[in-house]
């Protein structure tokens, strides 16, 4: 009889454990190009390819979107340190990127997560709520 019970508190113990929650999943997937598309159309954004775009001073090719008629530029890196590596040369008011001065048409808004830099240039507040909420804080702009 003892051993029986001993055998039950075993089983139970077992199959609590085998049935406990895992641990909550810290590992999710880096923001992409693909899902700030995805997360733009879900919060109600047109969002069109606009094609290529090339910025000198990064390192990667970027891509156009079209958001509600607004141009964004997409930059999308191998992993998070590239992306870093790029994103600290940009100054707080966007003037200057590296060893690069430029001159922009109207305000740049640049944003930074994950393997994304994302820039808007432009003063279009539904265009730049939509972004930060996706990407958070702008790097400039703000």
């Amino acid at each position: 009889m003892r051993q029986a019970r001993v055998l039950l508190i075993a089983g139970l113990t077992f199959l609590t454990a085998a049935c406990a929650p895992g641990p909550a999943r810290t590992n999710a997937a880096p923001l992409d190009a693909e899902a700030l598309i995805e997360a733009l159309a879900a919060a109600g954004a047109e969002v069109e390819n606009g094609g290529a775009v090339e910025q000198l001073f990064f390192s990667v090719d970027g891509q156009i979107l079209r958001v509600n008629g607004q141009d964004v530029q997409v930059f999308e890196y191998p992993d998070t340190a590239a992306r870093q590596a790029d994103s600290e040369q940009i100054s707080p008011d966007g003037s200057t990127i590296g060893t690069t001065m430029v001159t922009w048409i109207d305000r740049p808004n640049f944003w930074a997560k994950d393997v994304l830099i994302v820039l808007y240039v432009g003063q279009d507040e539904t265009t730049v709520g939509a972004l930060t909420a996706i990407m958070g804080e702008r790097l400039t702009g703000g």
